[in-house]
């Protein structure tokens, strides 16, 4: 059994992180929060994954700028320019689970302010072959149509798939899925089929976003982006993929309350304060 975690980092310039988002919260000052800290603490983020993937046995490999990256994203800028730098990193994430599964049995992805604080095996404790492990955010969705989120927020990408799945007439039910972590079986990534018809589908986001809608009022739609995780939302459910749902001891989400439960075992740190997560891992 061949298994490995991998993460990613490139540094998206502050202004590439929102594109053309309407929303005020959506702004430069937010994004170079995220862009300082990432360069604050790089090599820990790096070496707190290195070191989990080889006490559990598995091997390590992070994916940064450098001449595989730069050539694949030309690539895809010049077939995708509608995609800022943001959506082009994330969908790059995705492109590396598909490269791996050409080698590697098991993969566990770790977004970079995902951090392991155990020395439990994640292949141990979750048997992959009963489904492709994922976080669900459907807590965090407003049900309110007069709601302007931003354009990252659960209730923008929840919409935007409802929306994707009404107009190739499926169940507009969907689960907003969260990428920062992902166990997966290179059979699953296959099943999943991401990238298949994936003009297409862009093509299909691209019209929900610039074209009139009787279903979404304006707010809503000024909502919708490019976004890797309601494609994977959307891919989830037309190709019926078999999912069991994360806990918060193995992602939890770690954003506004500033405290870190004792029983955690992987912690995303959306707040990117890394210095209470080192904290918590020394102690």
């Amino acid at each position: 059994m061949k298994r490995i975690v991998y993460s990613i980092y490139v540094d998206i310039p502050a202004r590439e992180h929102f594109g053309k988002s309407k929303n005020r919260n959506d702004s430069v000052k937010k994004a170079k929060v995220t862009v300082n800290a990432f360069k604050e603490h790089y090599d820990r983020l790096i070496s707190s994954k290195k070191d989990y993937a080889k006490k559990i046995g598995a091997s390590f490999k992070m994916y940064i700028y450098d001449k595989k990256y730069i050539k694949w994203q030309q690539q895809f800028t010049k077939d995708f320019p509608e995609f800022t730098g943001y959506e082009v990193i994330n969908f790059y994430k995705i492109h590396i689970l598909y490269e791996l599964a050409k080698v590697y049995d098991e993969i566990l992805y770790l977004d970079f302010d995902a951090i392991p604080l155990t020395n439990e095996s994640f292949f141990d404790a979750w048997d992959l072959s009963k489904g492709m492990c994922i976080l669900h955010n459907n807590r965090y969705v407003v049900q309110n149509l007069r709601v302007n989120h931003s354009i990252r927020s659960p209730t923008a990408k929840y919409y935007n798939c409802q929306a994707m799945l009404i107009d190739g007439g499926y169940n507009h039910a969907n689960n907003v899925i969260n990428t920062g972590i992902i166990g997966a079986t290179k059979e699953q990534i296959k099943e999943l089929d991401y990238f298949g018809n994936f003009r297409e589908i862009i093509d299909l986001m691209t019209r929900l976003i610039t074209e009139p809608n009787d279903l979404y009022p304006q707010n809503i739609l000024d909502m919708f982006r490019y976004d890797n995780e309601t494609i994977f939302s959307y891919k989830l459910r037309v190709n019926n993929i078999k999912v069991q749902w994360l806990d918060s001891e193995w992602h939890y989400f770690f954003d506004v309350q500033r405290f870190i439960p004792k029983e955690t075992k992987i912690v995303h740190a959306i707040c990117k304060d890394f210095d209470c997560v080192w904290r918590r891992l020394d102690a």
